[in-house]
C-alpha cells in the first residue's frame, strides 16, 4: 500500500471514526458468537443455530454501541488503541456480555436460542478480535505518522521513561531519526521501543555510532549526574559525535519533548542538583528590607542582585567601582540602563569616608559583601593591593555595619582561604577572621560563605578557553592534572542567599561544590565543539597556585548547618589591630595567622586606607 493510500485511509478513518468503530466492533461480535458456536457444536456447521447466532450478534452489537457511548468509546475521547480506549472496550464488552447472557436466560428453556456457554464464551473471542484490530490499526497509524526520511541518525542514551518518550516523539516528527538505544541496565538489553533496539551499554557508544552512521548522541536522562555526563561525553568526543542532553529534572516543565533537547553545556558537566530554597526563611530577612550588595557589577554580585530582587526588598542598593558594570546590572534587572536611581552607588570600599556616606544615606539592614580583588597572579605581583581591598576594605564594611546596626552581614569568601598558599587566599582568610571578630563585637549575624570557582565569571577559564579556541589556539592549561571546584553562578548565589538565612553567627559556611573537575577535561570538551584542530599547551602552575584546591583547612571540623548542601566551620576571630600588625608588603611571605596575637581593637573608627582607584570586582 502506498504512503498516499495509507494517508488517505487515515483521513477517512478520522472523518468517519464512529462508523468505522461501530461497524468493526459489530463484526467482532458476529465473529465471536460464530466461533464460540462452532466450538460448542464440534465444528459441525449444520448443528449450529445460525439464526440465533445472527439475532444475538445484532443484539450484542446494539448493546455494545449504546454501552460504548456511555463509557466514551465512540466519542473520540482517546487515541485509537490507547490504554484508556482499550480499558473502555473491555468494560463495554463486559457489560454487553452480561446483558446477552441475561436475555438468553429469560428465554424458555425449551426454546433457548443459544447454549449459555456460547453466549458467555463469545465475549472473549469478540474481545480478542477487537484487540487485534486496534493493535494493527495503531501500528499502521504510527507508521503513517512517522516523519519522512532524510533525517539525521541519532543514538539515544537511556531507555527509561524519558528515552522512550523521546523515541516516540522523534519517530513522528523532527529532524532526527533514532537508530539505536544504549543503556547500562542489563535488564534492558533486549528491549525494543517502537522498533528501535537497545544495542548495548554506554561503553559501546563508539561502535554503535559507527555501525548506525549516527552523528549525534542524545543523553535522555534528566537525572544524570555530572560524573555520568562527563564519562559519556568523553566517549562521545572520542567518537567525534555531537552531544545533546535533556534539561535536569527540576528544569523541566511538564512532560519531556523534542523542544527540550539542547546541546550539552559546561554547566551540565558539573552536576545536576535541584536546589530548594527555604523561601520562608529567605523572605523573612530579605523581603521589605534594605539590602546592600558590594561588588554589585561583578559576576557574583550581579547575580546576587538579580536573585535578591525577586524577594522584593524595600531597597536594593548596588555598590561598585565600575559604573558600566552598574549599568549592565540595572539593565538585567529593570530592562533599562538610565542610571537614574540613588540605589546605584559608585564607590570604592577602600574609601572609608565614602562608605560612611553610603551607610548614612541608605541605612542598610542586610549587607552582602562581594567586592574583592580576585585574580591570583596579579595579587602575587601586587600583594599590597589585595591587602588594601580584601582586608581593609572588608574591615571598613564591617565597622560601618556594626556602627549602623546591620542585622545580617554576609562576607563572600573563596576556597583559596582554606590552607592559603597565595596572597588572594591569605587576604580572604583575613577577611573571614575579621568577620568572625565582628560577630563578637556587634549585634546581628556576621558570617562568611566560602565556595570555589564559578563557571563563566569574568576572567574564569571558560571565557578564556572559548576566546583561545576562536583564535585557533593554543588553549593554555597550567597542568594536565590540575582540578578545581566549579559551580554555576546562579547555583552559587542561590546557596549564598540560603546561607545568609542561617543563624551561624561568626562561622564560615562552606558550600557543597560536588566533585572537583579536571580543567584539562573541560578544555578538551570545548575543543571538541570546534570544527578545527586546536592544541593544548601546558604552562605550569603559577606562583601561589595549588594543583588541587580544598574546601577545609586540616584543623577545621565541618558541622551540620541545617542545610544539606552547606557545612559550617569555626574560624578563629582576628581583631583589626592584630591584622594591622601584618605589613601589607610582606603579605607575599604568607604570615602564619596562628602566630598573630589577637589584640583589642584600637578605637572605634573605620580603618582608613589610601583612596586608590584600581578596579574592584567581585
Amino acid at each position: 500500500m502506498s504512503k498516499f493510500t495509507g494517508a488517505r485511509l487515515g483521513e477517512l478513518f478520522i472523518r468517519y471514526r464512529f462508523l468505522f468503530q461501530v461497524s468493526f466492533d459489530a463484526i467482532c461480535w458476529a465473529l465471536g458468537l460464530s466461533v464460540a458456536a462452532l466450538f460448542r457444536f464440534d465444528f459441525v456447521i449444520t448443528d449450529v443455530p445460525w439464526g440465533a447466532v445472527a439475532s444475538f450478534a445484532v443484539l450484542a452489537a446494539a448493546v455494545h454501541t449504546l454501552v460504548g457511548f456511555r463509557f466514551g468509546l465512540f466519542v473520540h475521547r482517546w487515541a485509537y488503541g490507547a490504554f484508556e480506549e482499550v480499558a473502555a472496550t473491555v468494560k463495554s464488552v463486559g457489560v454487553t456480555t452480561v446483558i446477552v447472557v441475561l436475555v438468553n436466560l429469560v428465554l424458555p428453556v425449551g426454546g433457548r436460542a443459544l447454549p449459555l456457554s456460547v453466549a458467555a464464551s463469545s465475549a472473549f473471542v469478540a474481545l480478542f478480535f477487537m484487540m487485534v484490530g486496534r493493535f494493527a490499526w495503531r501500528v499502521r497509524l504510527d507508521r503513517c505518522s512517522r516523519a519522512e526520511a532524510d533525517r539525521e541518525p541519532i543514538v539515544i542514551v537511556g531507555a527509561g521513561y524519558a528515552g522512550r518518550r523521546i523515541v516516540a516523539s522523534m519517530l513522528k516528527a523532527g529532524p532526527y531519526e533514532p537508530v539505536a538505544l544504549l543503556d547500562d541496565n542489563p535488564d534492558l538489553r533486549n528491549l525494543r521501543v517502537k522498533g528501535v533496539s537497545v544495542l548495548g551499554s554506554t561503553d559501546d557508544l563508539g561502535t554503535v555510532a559507527k555501525l548506525t552512521g549516527a552523528t549525534k548522541v542524545l543523553i535522555a536522562s534528566p537525572s544524570a549526574s555530572g560524573e555520568t555526563l562527563r564519562a559519556i561525553t568523553a566517549k562521545a568526543d572520542r567518537s567525534s559525535v555531537e552531544i545533546y542532553v535533556l534539561p535536569a529534572v527540576h528544569e523541566l516543565i511538564g512532560s519531556v519533548g523534542l523542544s527540550d533537547i539542547r546541546p550539552i553545556e559546561e554547566e551540565d558537566l558539573l552536576g545536576r542538583r535541584a536546589l530548594h530554597l527555604d523561601i520562608d526563611s529567605v523572605a523573612d530577612y530579605l523581603t521589605g528590607r534594605r539590602v546592600l550588595v558590594t561588588g554589585a557589577g561583578g559576576s557574583i554580585g550581579s547575580e546576587l542582585c538579580r536573585q535578591i530582587h525577586r524577594f522584593a526588598p524595600s531597597e536594593l542598593i548596588m555598590l561598585d567601582r565600575d559604573e558600566s558594570a552598574l549599568q549592565a546590572v540595572q539593565i538585567s534587572i529593570e530592562g533599562r540602563g538610565l542610571l537614574d536611581s540613588r540605589n546605584l552607588v559608585v564607590g570604592c570600599i577602600r574609601d572609608a569616608d565614602r562608605m560612611r556616606e553610603v551607610f548614612d544615606e541608605h541605612r542598610p539592614e542586610v549587607v552582602f559583601h562581594a567586592a574583592a580583588l580576585k585574580h591570583l597572579p596579579l595579587l602575587e605581583m601586587h600583594p599590597e593591593e589585595g591587602w588594601k581591598t580584601n582586608v581593609w576594605g572588608t574591615q571598613n564594611m564591617l565597622d560601618l555595619a556594626g556602627r549602623y546596626g546591620v542585622d545580617r552581614f554576609v562576607n563572600i569568601s573563596t576556597d583559596k582561604a582554606a590552607e592559603p598558599t597565595s596572597v588572594l587566599g591569605l587576604t580572604k582568610r583575613f577577611a573571614e577572621r575579621l568577620t568572625a571578630q565582628a560577630s563578637l563585637d556587634h549585634s546581628g549575624v556576621y558570617l562568611s560563605v566560602r565556595f570555589g570557582n564559578v563557571l563563566g565569571s569574568r576572567g574564569s577559564v571558560i571565557p578564556l578557553f572559548r576566546s583561545q579556541i576562536e583564535a585557533g589556539g593554543p588553549v593554555t592549561v597550567t597542568d594536565p592534572d590540575v582540578t578545581r571546584f566549579l559551580m554555576t553562578i546562579p547555583e552559587a548565589c542561590e546557596l549564598v542567599i540560603q546561607a545568609g538565612a542561617l543563624d551561624r553567627d561568626g562561622q564560615v559556611l562552606v558550600l557543597d561544590m560536588g566533585e572537583p573537575v579536571r580543567i584539562d577535561d573541560l578544555a578538551r570538551r570545548l575543543i571538541a565543539e570546534s570544527p578545527r584542530k586546536v592544541d593544548i599547551v601546558y604552562t605550569g602552575l603559577r606562583a601561589g597556585e595549588k594543583l588541587h584546591e580544598v574546601l577545609f583547612s586540616p584543623e577545621e571540623q565541618p558541622t551540620d548547618s541545617g542545610h544539606e548542601l552547606i557545612a559550617a566551620v569555626d574560624v578563629p576571630p582576628l581583631t583589626a589591630a592584630s591584622a594591622r600588625m601584618a605589613d601589607p608588603f610582606a603579605v607575599g611571605s604568607l604570615i602564619d595567622l596562628s602566630e598573630v596575637p589577637n589584640q583589642e581593637p584600637l578605637g572605634d573608627s573605620p580603618i582608613g586606607a589610601p583612596s586608590v582607584d584600581p578596579a574592584v570586582e567581585a
